[in-house]
């Protein structure tokens, strides 16, 4: 857990104090939408605070401090015959005159744009009634002097693990805070405040002139969850260091196994094609795919947004919609699109809940201890970083850098660079044999090692 020797200055600020003042000034801002004559309106406000620190080869690099605030306004008006007409502006001037000037600037937009008959806010019934308690804000009273000195012990014991270390790109700290208020003109008012820290740590070690990079970052909403500066400093050392003297390997058809860290990347390629957007144009390799298989028969996933302290968690979607458990895929099947209100229109249907995205999505599936997965694998390629963007969201046709580790016997026997893996995904996500137990939580896309039964891994030689 986090060192105990932490500095902190007196109780920190609470943005999450001013959430009657934003609360008002959406309230005014809806209230002057209305005077001007939208039909409907929505507003989103927030207020954030943080820190950040950043230290370089044992040498305070820089410190920045951040305040920001900011309205979003979206209006609707009535158009020729179907549909309504819509606009958005911003601002962070709270000023009436400002107010004002943003509303008319956001009606004038509306005035020039088609008439759609899917767009609108959200039905009334849509929105919570109340949130759960979430436990999502918890600032953390440490001042610059503090962080630096945790930023500085990170990259330390990172510098320290191996003498083949010899450089850095620095290690940080930040802090964040922020509270963020949403209402409409259907009556939803709604409020969530939340805090993020983290801390992370990029080192460079040299062998027999070859330089390689590697890192490693806790992220928790309690300063209190976050791991040690030591043990994210050592980590990435010991990352980096094992990261020298790579290979390629023979170009052939082999089984891959995505490191959590990357899997996650897989779990995001899923939900991208099953998100509505993609799926009313027709531009998702699963467009067709409601209520048949996806995945492999033993995978499920899915969303659970109320989990405390999570960094995914949310009581509303970014329209104000009440978010819920539910399952994308169930053994397999796919149970639901990703929806806003607007795509679900747009497919006859109702809104899950996600306009903006999906809140702690996690895969479930066949599960084995790490040791076990790999001697499972028995030979093959562990994936720990890709490069490049070679995903197509179309075809599902997929190509990218690849590096990581060589297993032979359920061993990993030397570190490899310079290959591509290839498949498609269609075919990939039918192939995962199993899954680690060894989720990352860190982000709000929660996946294990995934073991994906074969791809085409194409060496450099």
């Amino acid at each position: 857990m986090m060192d105990e020797q932490l500095g902190v200055d007196a109780a920190p600020v609470k943005v999450r104090d001013r959430e009657p003042e934003i609360r008002q000034r959406v309230e005014d801002i809806l209230s002057e939408a209305r005077r001007q004559g939208a039909a409907a309106a929505e507003v989103v406000a927030s207020e954030s605070l943080g820190l950040g620190v950043s230290v370089r080869r044992r040498e305070l690099e820089s410190v920045e401090f951040n305040q920001d605030r900011g309205f979003g306004l979206t209006v609707y008006l009535g158009g020729e015959g179907k549909g309504l007409r819509k606009g958005s502006a911003s601002t962070s001037d709270v000023r009436q005159e400002s107010i004002r000037d943003m509303v008319a600037a956001a009606l004038n937009i509306a005035r020039h744009t088609e008439a759609d008959e899917h767009a609108g806010l959200p039905d009334v019934a849509d929105h919570p009634d109340s949130g759960p308690e979430l436990d999502l804000y918890h600032p953390w009273a440490v001042d610059a002097d503090a962080a630096t000195e945790l930023a500085l012990a990170c990259e330390s014991a990172g510098l320290d693990v191996d003498a083949a270390i010899t450089n850095s790109e620095g290690a940080q700290v930040n802090t964040q805070q922020v509270c963020q208020v949403f209402g409409n003109s259907n009556g939803f008012l709604g409020a969530m405040s939340g805090t993020r820290h983290s801390a992370s740590c990029v080192l460079l070690a040299e062998r027999n002139g070859a330089i390689e990079r590697d890192y490693w970052y806790t992220m928790a909403r309690s300063a209190d969850r976050l791991d040690s500066m030591a043990d994210v400093g050592i980590k990435a050392g010991q990352r980096t260091v094992e990261r020298l003297d790579p290979r390629s390997v023979q170009t052939g058809r082999w089984p891959v196994i995505f490191a959590p860290e990357v899997a996650a990347g897989l779990l995001g390629h899923l939900m991208g094609a099953l998100a509505g957007s993609a799926v009313y144009r027709k531009a998702s390799f699963l467009h067709d795919a409601m209520g048949q298989r996806a995945l492999a028969s033993h995978l499920t996933v899915e969303e659970q947004p109320h989990l405390p302290q999570r960094i995914g968690s949310a009581s509303f979607d970014g329209e104000g919609v009440a978010t819920r458990d539910q399952a994308f895929v169930a053994e397999g099947i796919v149970q639901s699109w990703m929806l806003s209100s607007y795509s679900a229109r747009r497919l006859g249907l109702r809104t899950t809940g996600n306009a903006g995205g999906a809140h702690n999505l996690t895969l479930r599936g066949r599960t084995l201890p790490k040791a076990e997965l790999l001697a499972a694998m028995g030979t093959g390629l562990y994936v720990t970083e890709l490069m490049g963007q070679g995903v197509n969201g179309v075809t599902g046709d997929y190509s990218r850098g690849a590096s990581g580790f060589w297993i032979e016997n359920g061993e990993r026997v030397y570190p490899i660079a310079g290959v591509t893996i290839a498949g498609n995904l269609k075919t990939m996500f039918q192939q995962i044999e199993a899954l680690g137990d060894d989720v990352d939580e860190r982000g709000n896309y929660c996946a294990p090692s995934v073991w994906i039964a074969e791809m085409t891994v194409a060496g450099s030689d």
